[in-house]
C-alpha cells in the first residue's frame, strides 16, 4: 500500500493546522472558493440533536471538499474535515451572527456546565472514516463586565459557543473533562487513530 505524503486539510481553521503541525502530519489547505456556501452546510434542521448535527455537517463538508478537489483537479490524497459545536442540553450554539449574539451565548452558558462536541471525517480514495469527540467544559459566573470585555475583543466571533478555549476565556473556565484539543476543535487522539487507520504516517 502506498503511504500518502501528505493530507489536504478542509478548514479554515489556524487552530486546526496548529494541531495537524503538532502531530507532525504534512498537509495541504483546500479551502472553499470564492463564491461557494459554506454557511448553509451548518444550518441546524428542526429538532436535530447535538451529536447527530455536528457529525452530519462534518460529512458535508467533506463531500463539499472532494468535490472542491476533482473541480480542481488536483492530485488525489486524503482529505481531513472537522466541524466543533457546543450545546447545552439540546440547545446549539453555533458561531455567533454578531456581538449581540455572542453575549446572548456567553450569559446563557455562564456558571453552567456545556458540552463540546467535534466530530472529525477523513476520507482516503473510497474509504472514509469518522470519530466523535464528546468533552464537557464548566464555565465560572461571568460579570456583564467580563461578558462586554471579552466580547470588544472580538474573540467570540467565528468561534461555537462564542469562545475559545486557548484564549481569553479561560480564566472564566472552572472545569474541563474530556480533550483539550478536541475543545479547540481537533481532537488529536481521535484524528491519530484515523490517520493511522487509512495509512497516514506522521513525519516526526
Amino acid at each position: 500500500m502506498t503511504v500518502p505524503m501528505f493530507i489536504y486539510l478542509a478548514s479554515q481553521s489556524p487552530r486546526r493546522r496548529q494541531l495537524l503541525e503538532q502531530l507532525g502530519v504534512k498537509h495541504e489547505l483546500l479551502l472553499p472558493d470564492p463564491g461557494e456556501d459554506t454557511e448553509s452546510l451548518e444550518e441546524v434542521l428542526p429538532g436535530e440533536a447535538p451529536a447527530p448535527y455536528v457529525k452530519r455537517v462534518t460529512g458535508l463538508k467533506l463531500d463539499a471538499a472532494l468535490a472542491r478537489l476533482e473541480k480542481r483537479g488536483l492530485p488525489p490524497a486524503p482529505i481531513l474535515c472537522s466541524d466543533t459545536t457546543v450545546a447545552l442540553g439540546r440547545t446549539i450554539y453555533g458561531k455567533p451572527a454578531d456581538a449581540k449574539d455572542a453575549a446572548r451565548m456567553l450569559r446563557e452558558l455562564s456558571g453552567r456546565t456545556h458540552r463540546v462536541l467535534t466530530a472529525i471525517a477523513l476520507q482516503s480514495g473510497r474509504k472514509r472514516r469518522e470519530a466523535l469527540s464528546d468533552s464537557r467544559v464548566t464555565f465560572a459566573a461571568w460579570t456583564q463586565a467580563h461578558i462586554r470585555d471579552y466580547v470588544a475583543s472580538g474573540e467570540p466571533m467565528g468561534k461555537a459557543g462564542a469562545y475559545a478555549i486557548q484564549g481569553r476565556a479561560a480564566a472564566h473556565i472552572s472545569h474541563i473533562s474530556g480533550s483539550y484539543s478536541g475543545i479547540m476543535g481537533l481532537p488529536m487522539y481521535e484524528t491519530a487513530l484515523l490517520l493511522r487507520e487509512l495509512g497516514v504516517r506522521a513525519t516526526g
